[in-house]
């Protein structure tokens, strides 16, 4: 057998580890940990994605599981001159990481198995100066999940100076500045670090001290984890530690065969965009589709139309003494994204969420006057091929005059009031129309549609919107393929 074969056979053995091993793990420490380990197809491009070398290699794998990444970095690049640091606190993976290590031999590989917290570990480190010469490579699946903001990882986060609000974003900001100069980081993580508020101080720490080399975007946002049933848009990244910033390349595949690999380079002001300080990070899927200039009528700001969205007020859980679930006279009308069927308000409707709400001096506050509004449920289904689902509150509905809005729905208005029919309409055209929801689905990862998320969008003119709107209202029924028609034909009116 070649060493070729060898190498294979041995990673076959490793992700047959893998399966074992998450077949092992408690259910319940798994959700709290965030693990999700990595198949061998997705571990070997990873490894694939590192820069050749002749020089010694210090090898940083943080949530290293049964070693899936390391093995397959060591399949890749050799054994010779490289040390291993591996991280793993979970005793039933620190057996099988164990073997693995030990599969490499002697010689001049050399292995450091750390038990210990990952954060807690480099977070003294960095804090104390006692991190030593840094990594020259990083490979990276950590776990995922949040950080409560009074817990003793966010206060170690904040004392390196790293704001952030998951254990993903918060291995891959330690890591970073764990490196060596040049040093480079090969990590699958989630896509939600792309936009959004909560990400913003990670995007602006990766930015500042390294530079986007290569992104990997899987079409589907099942494919990376499936063995884990992951409903989660996963990216592959690579950074380089204190290099300039220089173009970005974007590959792409439908699933982790990686058998319809795609590969485009990019400037680095198509993939970055300071819209509103927000450093967002947009993943072009193609160089026909590098910014929101393409989607048609969108070009003012929300801002700039006079218009606002806003999360829905109401939080059932907060205000549950006041909920009903069938209207009377002391309630108002409570929507829900329930209540939005195939483009339809139906309501009340016979479901599990409450359709009403008491109106007294507690909820008030909580409470928009009736008018019209567009709505846009901030959850979108697994199901669902749209992102953007937006709809339209007809005042006309109800014998109300205000509305609650439950917190999964984002809601269009003017100053807290309702909008004209036409121009509420003319926002769900457009916002149904798929060029958004293809441009949506390039910038955000999440499968939530944030307000803030929403404020980032260009829209169509006041005049545009009307327009459409009163375009939108005369049609029975208004299909996906005549919005795509309509805006294209507005949009080709205006130039």
């Amino acid at each position: 057998m070649n060493s070729a074969s060898i190498s294979e056979a041995a990673s076959k053995t490793v992700d047959q580890v893998r399966l074992e091993a998450n077949q092992k793990l408690n259910p319940q420490r798994k959700a709290a940990l965030g693990q999700f380990m990595t198949p061998l197809s997705v571990a070997n491009f990873m490894a694939s994605l590192f820069s050749p070398t002749n020089s010694p290699i210090r090898l940083l794998d943080a949530g290293a599981g049964v070693g899936s990444l390391t093995d397959a970095f060591i399949n890749k690049w050799g054994s010779q001159g490289v040390t291993v640091s591996a991280y793993e606190i979970d005793p039933t993976l620190i057996a099988y990481l164990q073997q693995t290590l030990h599969n490499f031999g002697n010689g001049t590989f050399h292995s450091n198995l750390i038990t210990r917290d990952f954060i807690e570990d480099a977070a003294y480190k960095i804090t104390l100066g006692t991190a030593g010469p840094g990594y020259t490579h990083a490979i990276l699946n950590p776990p995922y999940k949040k950080i409560n903001s009074d817990s003793a990882h966010r206060a170690l986060l904040r004392a390196v100076g790293l704001e952030t609000v998951n254990l993903y974003s918060a291995f891959v900001g330690l890591a970073l500045q764990l490196m060596a100069k040049n040093g480079e980081i090969v990590a699958i993580i989630p896509r939600s670090f792309c936009n959004g508020l909560y990400y913003k101080p990670f995007r602006q720490w990766v930015l500042e001290r390294s530079s986007i080399e290569q992104i990997h975007l899987f079409h589907s946002r099942t494919s990376a984890f499936n063995d884990d049933e992951v409903l989660q848009e996963n990216v592959i990244i690579k950074l380089i530690a204190a290099k300039p910033q220089g173009k970005v390349i974007i590959t792409t595949s439908s699933d982790t065969t990686f058998s319809d690999l795609e590969s485009h380079s990019y400037a680095f002001t198509e993939i970055v965009q300071d819209q509103q300080d927000q450093s967002f990070i947009h993943i072009p899927v193609s160089p026909a589709h590098t910014g929101q200039s393409e989607v048609p009528l969108a070009t003012h700001t929300l801002e700039e139309v006079g218009l606002e969205v806003s999360t829905g007020p109401v939080v059932d859980f907060r205000l549950k003494e006041f909920l009903r679930d069938q209207p009377d006279a002391t309630t108002v009308p409570l929507l829900y994204p329930t209540h939005f069927v195939n483009g339809t308000l139906e309501w009340p409707r016979k479901a599990k969420k409450p359709n009403a709400i008491v109106h007294n001096s507690e909820t008030r506050k909580w409470l928009y006057p009736s008018g019209f509004y567009t709505v846009v449920r901030r959850f979108s289904s697994k199901e669902e091929r749209r992102r953007v689902v937006a709809n339209v509150v007809d005042p006309a509905s109800f014998n109300s005059n205000e509305i609650g809005f439950e917190n999964h729905l984002n809601v269009f208005h003017s100053a807290k009031k309702g909008l004209s029919a036409d121009i509420a309409h003319g926002l769900a055209a457009f916002l149904n129309s798929t060029a958004v929801d293809d441009f949506f689905r390039r910038f955000s990862g999440h499968t939530q549609v944030n307000a803030t998320d929403l404020r980032l969008l260009k829209y169509p003119s006041l005049g545009d919107l009307q327009l459409l709107g009163h375009w939108a209202q005369a049609q029975a029924p208004l299909t996906q393929e005549s919005i795509d028609q309509h805006t294209r034909k507005l949009h080709g009116q205006r130039k």
